[in-house]
């Protein structure tokens, strides 16, 4: 007989996510909390749901877990009406208790509680429960509202800080898939040789760099692709502005933020010129590029603050000629493709060791644009460098 399981792509090991759920309950005792409820619509955000279950929302259809402190988790998901058993399938829900579902899109307001609803027949079997929210920010206030209203001897808390203090962290295992999701991207880059040339469409190299990745391993992420005429500003974009066709003599500049097997995410930029050698402006442009980031990655050891990083490499900007950056130059990734820290001002944590960072300081001036993003490792002393593919401007 078939077996069922050889349906999934790469999974966790359950001993991995046993690691978790100990480490997760154990603090949820010390903090006397009796569930944690999550909720996400969205693979790319979506990584918490993940990290627990091995499983994750997609394309908006809404998926709520509840892990209690004592017990497994009931998994609430957009599927078919009550009682019936909805996903995932048994082979696939490890740790999973109870797996509810109804019929409802966030399209149609009259269906808009019924998840909650599931919910809140869950968490008021405990008696005046302690909920800790993880992630509010990805919680419909639909769901919040019915939740709070129709449990009046309930205590809410934000339990996600300290989550994320113990899912940011990679363990050995995770650094492995991180590893591999690098290795995936730097593929990529090299196979984008053999696909950019003149005639194609900006969105041609994007359903091919899809194809490849997705070919590969990849179930989800980003592929940002924009060219135009070298000696002008030409950054990626997303498909809706990818209509144009690459020429000779152009610039063609790829981000791919996919995840690999596995579903762990990192990230990768490069610039590619069509048939002619890339102008001084642009190879300095990358230059300073490469001396900011090896400038930030030397600094990120344990105990170093976000804040001065951003600090740094503004005052960089502004000294060589540079625009100042006014988004982020780098941040965490694991199995949500933005993660904790982020390189900015606003970051309230330290760098710790092995987390999974993203450094990308692109670097824009008259005249030039040209990205530069590997992933690092941090450790207890030097950043290991994830991605290989070469720091360079690709000539085709």
């Amino acid at each position: 007989m078939e077996d069922p399981k050889q349906r999934l792509t790469r999974s966790v090991s359950t001993a991995e996510l046993e690691r978790r759920w100990k480490a997760v309950r154990e603090k949820m005792i010390e903090k006397k909390i009796d569930y944690l409820v999550m909720q996400n619509s969205e693979e790319y955000m979506g990584g918490t749901i993940r990290w627990f279950t091995d499983l994750t929302a997609r394309h908006q259809f809404p998926m709520t877990v509840i892990f209690p402190v004592d017990d497994e988790m009931t998994t609430i998901v957009c599927g078919s009406e009550p009682p019936n058993d909805n996903w995932p399938p048994p082979y696939a829900a490890r740790g999973i208790k109870k797996k509810l579902g109804n019929v409802y899109f966030s399209t149609l307001p009259y269906t808009s509680t019924y998840d909650a609803e599931l919910a809140v027949g869950v968490l008021k079997e405990r008696p005046r429960p302690t909920i800790g929210w993880v992630e509010r920010s990805t919680i419909p206030v639909t769901f919040f509202e019915h939740v709070v209203q129709n449990l009046p001897g309930a205590r809410f808390v934000d339990a996600t800080d300290w989550l994320d203090e113990i899912r940011v962290p990679k363990s050995a295992e995770e650094i492995e898939l991180v590893k591999c999701a690098a290795s995936l991207q730097d593929a990529c880059l090299e196979e984008l040789k053999t696909i950019i040339q003149p005639g194609k469409r900006d969105i041609d190299v994007y359903a091919e760099a899809h194809c490849f990745l997705s070919k590969h391993g990849s179930e989800r992420g980003l592929v940002q692709v924009g060219s135009g005429p070298l000696g002008t500003i030409v950054p990626f974009d997303v498909p809706r502005f990818q209509n144009r066709v690459i020429r000779e003599g152009d610039q063609v500049t790829v981000l791919i933020e996919v995840n690999g097997p596995g579903g762990y995410y990192t990230e990768v930029m490069r610039a590619y010129t069509v048939g002619k050698e890339p102008p001084q402006v642009l190879k300095d442009t990358l230059a300073a590029g490469l001396e900011a980031q090896d400038m930030t990655v030397a600094a990120l050891v344990p105990g170093a603050d976000p804040a001065d990083l951003w600090n740094r490499f503004k005052d960089y900007c502004i000294k060589n000629g540079y625009f100042p950056p006014v988004r982020s130059f780098g941040h965490g990734q694991g199995q949500s493709l933005v993660d904790r820290p982020m390189l900015r001002p606003d970051e309230l944590w330290k760098i710790q060791p092995n987390t999974n960072i993203a450094v990308h300081p692109v670097m824009v001036r008259p005249g030039a644009f040209c990205p530069c993003c590997d992933n690092y490792l941090t450790t207890t002393g030097a950043p290991i460098r994830l991605h290989q593919f070469p720091r360079q401007i690709v000539v085709l």
